[in-house]
């Protein structure tokens, strides 16, 4: 008989501790660790549920030279922007967790693949909604798909013996936060719960070579909820960003053992489910009747894929004694920064004037080669004058004024040139080994932010 075995674990960040603190060594949050039975008596982790005592090999030690490479059997789903994050397609045996938002669009996109993905039957686990209302989400959908099966529980013991009725080639939990399993005596939710289900999918996925879709909860910071071994265990991690008020979602790669992290799929929210945006720029690109000051265009890169968004910027003079400094889509420390070095090195007096500025579209850019747009859309609402709206502008800013390089310059000239934009403001530094008979469009190379105002103002 196996005793009874406690532990204490942070609620925020899934630290152990096997006595009771106050404060949590690891975050140093209070009052935060509760005490989690993590093995019911009498009862022992099971290590034949998929029959692993068949599979195990042999262990022993081997040279690597001994390994035999197979080749890496992938699934093309129907959806390319998913494809695209994943890295080509689905990895057999692969497990794979979506984090984001409530509202954001997890679970619509994954059933919306799982419905598009005809001939492969895929069972949905279920914890947090009813049948009636997936129903609901799938008839939105419009697909038709009689190989998807839907299974509301939340015992994963329950959840492994629908898996051996039904047989799935795909299996997706929602969400990880909802299952509970029978050897821990814990509520769902709790950092052993999630560590105990996730492992138990994770020997289901790489014992019967079943590719497992694990929805999953963040916290009010943005990170993914649950223990930090949760993103370890798994073999690709998703996160969906993007403002629920917004019509566009970003799906980027934060871990991927079978692909790139640098590549993003970006998806349009409609009444139909999630629309894949096959050329963002298109959208993201507002189209004015009349010139607009304070609006300026930047081209930037988002993984691999080169982007073509608006900056939309506004300065007026301050009503109160202290400025404000707003900013959505980009980090306000960066702004801060780009003011001071106006004012420094060009003589513009933002101090006395509240700043604002604005990525369209919703989106979030951490890209730094979008420096050059918000300057010039700063100075384009100081001096109260319009730019062309078929110029685009790419660099980094430096303290003392200097426009520095940026990577990957001949994707985004020919991004631009796609869009039919007419000339291209970009780093002097760049102009080495790049050839302009490649290009269409006029490319302006540009060494301090003085060039640049002296020529558009």
């Amino acid at each position: 008989m196996a005793k009874t075995k406690s532990a204490f674990f942070c609620q925020q960040c899934g630290y152990e501790s096997p006595k009771w603190t106050g404060k949590c060594p690891s975050c140093s949050s209070w009052n935060s660790l509760v005490e989690e039975v993590i093995q019911r008596e009498g009862k022992t982790k099971s290590e034949a549920i998929w029959g692993e005592e068949k599979h195990k090999e042999q262990r022993k030690a081997f040279r690597l030279d001994e390994v035999t490479m197979g080749e890496e059997v992938r699934v093309a789903l129907p959806d390319g922007e998913l494809n695209r994050v994943l890295g080509g397609g689905l990895v057999a045996g692969s497990v794979i967790l979506v984090a984001g938002e409530p509202g954001i669009g997890k679970s619509t996109l994954f059933l919306q693949s799982a419905l598009n993905w005809q001939n492969v039957t895929t069972l949905y686990v279920s914890g947090e909604e009813s049948a009636h209302q997936i129903k609901l989400r799938a008839d939105r959908i419009g697909v038709k798909n009689p190989n998807v099966f839907l299974l509301n529980a939340t015992d994963t013991g329950t959840i492994f013996q629908e898996i051996k009725k039904v047989k799935p080639q795909l299996l997706i939990i929602d969400s990880i936060q909802t299952l509970e399993s029978q050897y821990v005596e814990s509520a769902a939710g709790s950092v052993s719960q999630v560590r105990e289900c996730a492992a138990e999918l994770q020997r289901f996925a790489k014992v019967t070579n079943t590719p497992v879709v694990i929805i999953g909860h963040i916290t009010k910071d943005g990170s993914i909820a649950g223990p930090k071994i949760l993103e370890h265990m798994v073999d690709t991690v998703l996160q969906f960003e993007g403002d629920r008020h917004y019509a566009y979602r970003i799906l980027r790669t934060l871990k991927n053992r079978f692909g790139s992290t640098s590549e993003l799929g970006i998806y349009e929210m409609v009444s139909q489910g999630m629309r894949p945006v096959t050329n963002p720029s298109e959208i993201l690109l507002t189209q004015h009747e009349t010139p607009l000051s304070g609006i300026a265009i930047a081209a930037i890169l988002e993984g691999n894929r080169p982007l073509m968004i608006e900056v939309q910027a506004l300065a007026s003079s301050a009503v109160y004694g202290t400025p404000q400094r707003t900013v959505s889509g980009m980090d306000l420390r960066r702004l801060q920064l780009l003011l001071a070095v106006l004012e420094k090195r060009g003589g513009f007096l933002f101090g006395s004037k509240d700043v604002f500025v604005n990525i369209a579209g919703g989106l979030k850019i951490e890209d730094p080669s979008i420096e050059l747009a918000v300057v010039c859309a700063l100075l384009s609402t100081y001096e109260d004058k319009a730019l062309p709206s078929n110029i685009c502008f790419v660099g980094e800013i430096g303290l003392s004024g200097e426009i520095r390089a940026v990577n990957k310059i001949d994707q985004r000239i020919a991004e631009a040139d796609k869009l039919g934009m007419d000339a291209i403001f970009i780093p002097k530094a760049n102009m080495k080994g790049l050839d302009k008979k490649n290009f269409s469009i006029e490319i302006k190379p540009m060494s301090k932010v003085e060039d640049v105002y002296q020529l558009l103002f």
